[in-house]
C-alpha cells in the first residue's frame, strides 16, 4: 500500500493490451492510470471510428479497431480492458470478456461485473477453462483508507470483526414489481456493486440478510456474515447532495476503525476515556497509547496520493491487476469471487421486503 510508485516506463516490462470503449470515463479515469502501470496500450476498440482515433492519438494506441473481434483476432495481446457499459440488454462486459479470454487474454472489466449471477459463474467457468484471470474494477476495495481499515480490522489488536455497517446513497425501487425489472434496476446495480464490494472485501461472504424498504426507495439492510459477523448496509436515497458521501465503521473487541467520505480514516485503539472511575474522572483525555489516530490527505502537495486517480482507487486496481498477471497469479481482490458476493447481493433485493434471504 506505502510503496513507491513506478512510473510506466521505468518497469524492465510490460503487458500489451488492447482497450475496448472510448467513453468519458475510460477517458477521465481509467487510461490516465496507465501511466502508473506496466502497460503497452497496443490497440483500441470502438465502433466510433473517430472516438477510436481521438483516442490512440492522445493514450499512445498503435492501432485503432472498430471490430472488437478483429482486434483479438490480428493483434498479440496479453490482457485486455473492457469498459462497454450498458445496452438494451443490460450490462455488455460479460460475453466481451470470455471472448477474450478464449483468445488467451487476462481481463479487467469496469463494473458492475454482469447482469446475474448465472452470467457471473459463467465467467468463471471460462477463466477456469482458459487458464486466464479476471478482475472487476471494484475501486471502493482499493481506497487508500478502506485499505488501512482492512489492516487494522484483521490485527490481532482489533480481535477480529464483530459488527461493520456500510452507508452509501442509493435508491431502491420500493416496489417489488419494479426490482423484478432489470430496466428499473440499472441505476441500483450500476452502484450497489460499491459497497457490496466493500463489505465482501472486509468482512467475507454474507450468509444472510433482512431488508426493509421506505417509501422514498431508501433501504436499511441487516447482515449476517459467515464468519458470524453482523453487519448494516443503509441506503439512504434522500440525503443532501451537499453531504458527504459514505461511511464505514468496523468494530472489533474494545476498537473500532472508522472511513468517512473515503478519506478520513480514524482508529479508535483499545483504551479508556479519562481516569478515576465513573464520576471522578476530572479529563476526557485518556492514555497516549490508547489514543485515536487519525489520517486524512493534505492537499497541498503534488502528491500521487493527492490526486484522485488514487484517493478513488483507480490507479491501485489497475497497477494491481498489471502485477497480478505478470507474477502469473491470481488477484485476490476483486476477482470473480468478488463478483459473484456481489451479484448475490444484487440479486437478494428483487425479493419481497421483510424477509430473511439466504445466500
Amino acid at each position: 500500500m506505502g510503496s513507491p510508485v513506478r512510473f510506466s516506463y521505468e518497469y524492465d516490462r510490460r503487458l500489451r493490451v488492447g482497450y475496448l470503449g472510448c467513453g468519458g470515463h475510460s477517458f477521465r479515469n481509467i487510461l490516465p492510470t496507465f501511466r502508473f502501470a506496466p502497460v503497452e496500450l497496443v490497440a483500441v476498440c470502438d465502433l466510433d471510428e473517430a472516438k477510436a482515433r481521438a483516442f490512440a492519438r492522445q493514450f499512445g494506441a498503435e492501432r485503432i479497431f472498430t471490430d472488437y473481434e478483429r482486434m483479438l483476432a490480428e493483434v498479440d495481446l496479453e490482457a485486455v480492458f473492457i469498459v462497454t457499459g450498458y445496452d438494451q440488454s443490460g450490462v455488455t462486459h460479460t460475453p466481451r470478456a470470455i471472448e477474450a479470454l478464449d483468445a488467451g487474454c487476462h481481463v479487467w472489466i469496469e463494473k458492475p461485473p454482469a447482469n446475474s449471477v448465472a452470467e457471473v459463474e459463467a465467467l468463471i467457468a471460462a477463466e477456469q477453462r482458459t487458464r486466464r484471470s479476471v478482475l472487476v474494477g471494484l475501486k471502493k476495495c482499493f481506497l487508500p483508507a478502506v485499505q488501512k481499515a482492512r489492516e487494522i480490522a484483521h490485527s490481532e489488536a482489533f480481535g477480529g470483526i464483530t459488527s461493520l455497517t456500510v452507508r452509501y446513497p442509493q435508491h431502491l425501487p420500493p416496489a417489488l414489481a419494479e426490482r423484478r425489472e432489470p430496466a428499473q434496476m440499472r441505476g441500483f446495480l450500476d452502484h450497489i456493486v460499491h459497497p457490496a464490494g466493500v463489505l465482501h472485501h472486509l468482512a467475507g461472504p454474507v450468509e444472510s440478510l433482512y431488508f426493509d424498504v421506505a417509501p422514498n426507495g431508501a433501504s436499511v439492510t441487516c447482515l449476517r456474515f459467515a464468519s458470524g459477523a453482523v453487519g448494516t448496509l443503509h441506503l439512504p436515497a434522500g440525503q443532501s447532495g451537499t453531504s458527504p458521501l459514505e461511511r464505514l465503521e468496523v468494530v472489533g473487541h474494545g476498537a473500532n476503525v472508522v472511513v468517512d467520505n473515503g478519506v478520513r480514516l480514524t482508529y479508535y485503539r483499545p483504551g479508556a476515556r479519562g481516569d478515576g472511575g465513573y464520576g471522578r474522572a476530572p479529563s476526557f483525555i485518556g492514555d497516549d497509547a490508547g489514543a485515536p489516530l487519525v489520517w486524512e490527505p493534505e492537499f497541498s502537495l503534488g502528491q500521487l496520493y493527492n490526486k484522485g486517480l488514487f484517493l478513488l482507487g483507480y490507479a491501485q486496481e489497475v497497477i494491481y491487476f498489471c502485477e497480478c498477471v505478470l507474477a502469473g497469479c491470481r488477484p485476490e481482490i476483486a476477482g470473480t469471487d468478488y463478483a459473484l458476493a456481489t451479484m448475490k447481493l444484487y440479486e437478494a433485493y428483487s425479493n419481497p421486503e421483510r424477509t430473511v434471504v439466504s445466500l
